[in-house]
């Protein structure tokens, strides 16, 4: 039996020009995780990510705080959808960014509106795949550690993939997802168990390596 390792990026730069990126607390969220899993002793056979910069910073991140240089497998499948597109199919014109608390409520609602009618295929996101092709990329990822890997592996992605495989395993409805998605933390991580046959949930959105007082505040959502 293997264990797989989801990782969601670290804090990223939501109301910035470049969300893509992590910010100074993400390049510390993914080093801080890292030198976490070094002092547990824990190694990976194998390691996949989406092709996103802020997954591949995070990853950076992890390896040093690890002491480890894999070269990672990159699977596009693993991206992020497109919140501004999502966004934009139900609310038309130039999106502003967020940069009050209300603002950040409102980028939510539409969001969380946006998501529901683009996996009822009732718009489709300018740029973006359908919501079946979407799925269908992450359940790739999934069977392809199944099929091709064993012992411990490290996935590094986003909320949406992430929660997009946990509704899977779990086999809940897609909205299901989005209330996984929208509770998902930087620099989480969710394991499942598996084997060729099939994935188990094991764990979801925790962070071992921030359960101290001193790392309280570098708990984030977005």
């Amino acid at each position: 039996m293997g264990h797989l390792y989801l990782v969601r990026h670290g804090q990223a730069s939501l109301g910035a020009a470049d969300y893509d990126q992590l910010s100074p607390l993400g390049e510390q969220q993914s080093l801080r995780l890292g030198e976490h899993w070094h002092a547990q002793g824990l190694r990976f056979d194998a390691v996949i990510t989406g092709t996103m910069t802020r997954h591949a910073q995070t990853l950076a991140g992890i390896q040093q705080g690890m002491d480890t240089q894999h070269k990672a497998q990159l699977w596009s499948g693993l991206n992020e959808y497109d919140a501004e597109a999502v966004i934009r199919a139900i609310q038309p014109g130039e999106l502003v960014k967020p940069t009050t608390s209300e603002g950040y409520k409102q980028y939510f609602r539409l969001l969380r509106d946006g998501l529901t009618q683009w996996m009822a295929g009732v718009v489709s996101p300018q740029g973006m795949p359908s919501y079946t092709e979407f799925v269908q990329g992450v359940v790739s990822a999934l069977e392809q550690v199944r099929q091709q890997h064993e012992g411990n592996v490290l996935l590094v992605s986003s909320g949406g993939p992430i929660a997009t495989a946990v509704a899977q395993v779990l086999r809940t409805s897609p909205e299901t997802s989005i209330e996984l998605n929208m509770r998902m933390r930087n620099s989480a991580v969710t394991e499942f168990s598996f084997n060729p046959k099939r994935h188990s949930l094991v764990s979801f959105n925790s962070l071992p390596h921030l359960e101290t007082p001193s790392h309280k505040d570098w708990i984030t959502f977005a």
